[in-house]
């Protein structure tokens, strides 16, 4: 019996070895599976101790970093910094605009393209002196002429408007079809020296307001009388009127109207009356013989 319960064992063992280690097996299954998630975690948290299990997720976790690197906000950034010289060159280039026609001359400026311009409106027959490359007063007051010849708008300043007119050359028609005339042309302010109806010079100038005044508590209108009239006298030099003072003025009408010079000559009518030019014209007016004793004067 004993022989048979000691075999009976030895077959009894194998089976109860095979039990522990299959035993074992189903016990590390668990375990087998829990490195997994302490990979994870070792992954989001360094500070643990590094075990066999934790070497096969390691390249999941070196592969994840680049994953994410290419959707961090980073490289967006450095997109917009890229385009943002671009950004700051284009609102430079609107700010000053490269001009697509040539610049519009104001007074003050200088050089060959102000030379020109004024040998353009001499050629034209408008006044403005001896052409010095300087856009000066006398230049800015043809420019008005040639506006208002052109029916465009006076500010005195050659922009596109005003210098197409001066290269076309236009010239005011004359309202005298005879002999050696002064025409005053009250509508357009501008004073013409015609020639059997041809207009030689054209100067701008500033007539009666039209409106009413008092001077000594007398009423007045500042009217310049439209009409044909003939100069009768004349004062070289500053003439002391009661209105003010009067730059070798040559007279025209009894009312004591006259053409004379003055400082102010704006392109609207501002005057009492009178006919008013540059000091500078006057002087040429004198000079040239144009404005003598006897001349006709005719105001419209």
């Amino acid at each position: 019996m004993c022989r048979s319960r000691v075999t009976r064992w030895l077959t009894v063992l194998p089976m109860l070895v095979g039990l522990v280690l299959v035993g074992a097996c189903g016990s590390d299954g668990p375990a087998a599976s829990g490195p997994a998630p302490s990979t994870a975690s070792s992954a989001t948290t360094p500070s643990g101790p590094a075990s066999p299990a934790d070497t096969p997720p390691a390249p999941t976790t070196a592969a994840a970093t680049p994953a994410t690197s290419p959707t961090s906000p980073a490289p967006a950034a450095t997109s917009t910094a890229a385009t943002s010289p671009a950004a700051t060159s284009s609102e430079t280039a609107t700010a000053t605009p490269s001009p697509t026609g040539p610049p519009i001359l104001r007074p003050g400026a200088t050089g060959p393209e102000i030379l020109e311009l004024q040998r353009q409106l001499m050629t034209a027959g408008y006044w403005l002196g001896t052409p010095d490359g300087t856009f000066g007063l006398l230049t800015q007051q043809a420019v008005l002429a040639v506006q208002k010849t052109a029916g465009i708008g006076l500010d005195g300043l050659v922009g596109p408007a005003t210098r197409a007119a001066i290269a076309r050359g236009v010239r005011p028609d004359a309202r005298s079809t005879q002999g050696f005339v002064l025409e005053v042309d009250k509508g357009r302010q501008l004073l013409k020296i015609v020639r059997d109806g041809h207009v030689e010079t054209t100067l701008n100038t500033s007539t009666g307001t039209e409106q009413i005044y008092y001077h000594d508590g007398v009423q007045y209108l500042a009217d310049t009388p439209p009409g044909t009239w003939r100069m009768f006298r004349q004062v070289n030099g500053v003439d002391h009127g009661s209105l003010g003072d009067l730059y070798r003025p040559k007279y025209f009408h009894a009312d004591g109207i006259a053409i004379h010079g003055y400082a102010s000559v704006p392109a609207r009518a501002a005057s009492h009356g009178c006919v008013r030019v540059t000091n500078a014209a006057m002087d040429w007016l004198w000079s040239s013989g144009n404005a003598e004793i006897g001349t006709t004067v005719l105001v419209y």
